[in-house]
This record gives C-alpha cells, sequence and structure tokens, in this order.
C-alpha cells in the first residue's frame, strides 16, 4: 500500500497517454509512407491514423510500459509493427529507407514542436515552468498539466526517435544500414537479426544505451529558467 500512495498517478496517466499518441504517430507515420511508396498493405488494414487502437501491441502498449511507469524497471515498449510487402514497392532496398525513417522522423518533429512551445512559455511564463520542475514552493497553475503533457511529448518522441534510430534489429535504424550495405553485408545483418533483441538488452543493463539519450539530457537543461 506504502508503494502505490508514493506513486503519482495523474504523472503515470499523463505519461501512457503520450506514450500512446507517440507510439501512434510512429505506426502511422510508417504506414503513411509505405502508402507513398507503392506498398497498399498496411492503409487497407487502416494503420494510417493516430487513433491507437489499430496499434496497440497488448504486451508491448500496455504491460511493458505500465510495469515501466510502476516499477522504474527499464522495459522496451513497442506498438504493433506496420506490415510492408515488398513485392508492392518500386525498388524494396531504397523504398524501405524512407519507410524505416519516417517513424522517428515524425517523432523528432512532434517532440521538436514540443520543446519549442515550452520554450516559449518558459518566456512567457517562466513561473509556471518553474512550477512544474518543482523549482519554487506552492499551488500548481492549472496549466501546468499543459506543461506536463508538452514535456513528456518532447521526452518520449525524442526517446523513441533516438532509440528507433540504434541500426540493431529489429530497430528502423538497421532497416536504413540494410539498404545501404553491400549485398553480402546486408545478408549477414539480416542473421543477426534473431539475436536483436538480446543485444539490445544486454546494452540497456550494461549501461552504454543511456549514451544515446545524452541530447534529451542536455535539451532538457535549456528548459529549466535561470
Amino acid at each position: 500500500m506504502e508503494f502505490l500512495q508514493n506513486i503519482d498517478i495523474a504523472t503515470v496517466a499523463i505519461q501512457f497517454v503520450v506514450l500512446l499518441f507517440s507510439l501512434s504517430i510512429h505506426e502511422a507515420s510508417h504506414a503513411w509512407m509505405a502508402d507513398r511508396m507503392g506498398d497498399y498493405t498496411a492503409r487497407y488494414m487502416g494503420r494510417v491514423t493516430l487513433n491507437p487502437v489499430p496499434h496497440i501491441d497488448p504486451v508491448g502498449t500496455i504491460l511493458f510500459p505500465l510495469l515501466m511507469f510502476f516499477t522504474s524497471i527499464p522495459i522496451i515498449g513497442w506498438a504493433k509493427p506496420v506490415p510492408v510487402n515488398p513485392a508492392h514497392l518500386r525498388n524494396p532496398r531504397k523504398d524501405n529507407i524512407y519507410i524505416s525513417m519516417a517513424g522517428p522522423g515524425s517523432n523528432l518533429l512532434a517532440g521538436s514542436i514540443a520543446f519549442v512551445l515550452i520554450l516559449i512559455l518558459k518566456i512567457f511564463n517562466p513561473e509556471l515552468i518553474l512550477e512544474f520542475f518543482r523549482l519554487i514552493p506552492g499551488n500548481d497553475s492549472v496549466l501546468t498539466p499543459v506543461v506536463a503533457i508538452l514535456y513528456y511529448l518532447f521526452l518520449i518522441n525524442f526517446a523513441l526517435a533516438l532509440f528507433n534510430c540504434i541500426p540493431i534489429p529489429p530497430l528502423d535504424g538497421h532497416w536504413v544500414l540494410y539498404g545501404l550495405l553491400p549485398d553480402n553485408a546486408a545478408v549477414a545483418l539480416e542473421r543477426v537479426g534473431r539475436y536483436g533483441f538480446l543485444i539490445i538488452y544486454a546494452l540497456m543493463f550494461l549501461g552504454i544505451l543511456k549514451y544515446i539519450f545524452i541530447p534529451i539530457y542536455e535539451m532538457s537543461g535549456l528548459l529549466i529558467p535561470s
């Protein structure tokens, strides 16, 4: 009971909703780009949408993120992968690069918009930002949840973008690398795919993975009023 009392349910709810939205942006962008490249499979399955329902994976989108929020254990969340049929693509290896980067690119755009909006609020209402970061005492403003939503939009979208750019299967970055490598090297990378999750978790628990998030830490510091 004491553990549950220490949990900020409102913050967890905001983080979870933002994560659902951010994953939907990511997968919908994959589906939209695949459709632009000639593969209509995802569009026919209703995946070109920001509605999170078609993108939800019960374990990766619901269970694992909730475990992470409530236990602080580093767990990777994910949505249902967008199906791509290479037979419908005009240039499969090249088109796959665009399709793969559409997801991280959309997260980067969403996170950047949220970041800029917080910077604007910092200029015109620095006390509100200070309240959110709990650097001054007092009651929360009614606008504090807005700052929280923007902050987690920035944080989660940038984290998704940077994480997915890692060139390890099954992350998006590996498809980009696959499309750029010579045939022999691409085949070797494909063989590594079965061990991708093991490699990712090994990097995570060894503490190596945290270094890709350094830009997020640096940018977060810019949001705190001096």
